[in-house]
């Protein structure tokens, strides 16, 4: 006799708005297990999700940069989930990463023969700028037991999730395929032209703690969590009918699906149903087994 097993399956697209290369996208994922979209992960998993500021210098690099150290950091501390001090040591850690990142940048462009110009030195004292979505998620073990012993002793009876924001980049929490929770942002009127974001010389993380909203929850088998960066949070929002959204959204599950998933981000675009801005998408299904 075998036991069914709970288990996680993750992917993520992300892919630059209409008009620009994948070289000039300033929307940032990192998971961490790395792992393949059809791999089943049964411990830790965690995600950053970074949308970079446009108006402020080097914010894909720093989107890239922060997405990585949200995910590593709660994977090692998933204390900072919960805000306080925990959280204001993640901030200081995030922000340390970036000089040397910068002083690096700089060397490699006067070796390139493309030494920087006057006014990118004035855009780079202001710093970098990106909104931050960090989650991770836990196994809840069952009430006893597998019958084979090893790794998948117990079987997770189901997940828990806690998250991080600062910012309009969303977590949405589906059962049934319906939405049952929305953070940071429950309602299209909630979006707004000035969302808090996670500067790479902001030296103030008491301040960046404040400003950041906490959440968790619970995931059943059959569950599923959709993190977005606010372009398309914002259309999935709004969308005259959910159901048909959702239904839309789970056509993408993997890497092979890039193509497809730009050219329906086209489609949304040229019916005026999406703002033309880069996106990034985590899909993580709960499932059991």
């Amino acid at each position: 006799m075998t036991t069914s097993l709970s288990c996680v399956y993750v992917t993520h697209l992300v892919t630059p708005k209409y008009g620009s290369t994948e070289a000039e996208c300033e929307d940032a994922v990192a998971v961490l297990p790395g792992c393949a979209h059809d791999d089943m992960l049964r411990g830790p998993l965690t995600a950053g999700v970074c949308d970079g500021a446009t108006e402020s210098a080097l914010a894909k690099d720093w989107a890239r940069l922060l997405s990585r150290a949200a995910a590593e950091q709660a994977m090692e501390c998933p204390e900072l989930l919960a805000g306080g001090a925990a959280f204001e040591r993640f901030a200081s850690s995030a922000v340390a990463r970036w000089e040397p990142w910068l002083a690096a940048y700089k060397r490699a462009r006067v070796a390139d023969g493309r030494p920087l110009k006057w006014y990118e030195h004035t855009k780079l004292a202001a710093g970098a700028y990106a909104t931050l979505l960090t989650v991770r998620i836990d196994p809840e073990p069952g009430p006893g037991p597998a019958l084979t012993p090893g790794p998948d002793a117990c079987e997770p009876a189901a997940w828990r999730w806690r998250a991080a924001a600062l910012g309009d980049s969303c977590l949405f929490q589906l059962r049934d395929d319906r939405l049952l929770q929305a953070f940071p942002v429950a309602t299209p009127e909630e979006f707004g032209t000035a969302p808090d974001l996670f500067g790479s010389r902001n030296h103030d993380a008491g301040l960046l703690a404040r400003r950041a909203r906490f959440a968790r929850g619970r995931c059943e088998p059959g569950d599923r969590l959709f993190l977005m960066t606010d372009a398309l949070a914002a259309w999935f929002l709004t969308a005259a009918d959910q159901d048909s959204a959702v239904r839309e959204l789970l056509d993408f599950s993997g890497p092979d699906d890039l193509d497809a998933f730009r050219t329906w981000l086209d489609g949304l675009r040229e019916g005026r149903q999406l703002r033309n801005d880069d996106v990034a998408v985590v899909r993580i299904d709960f499932e059991g087994r």
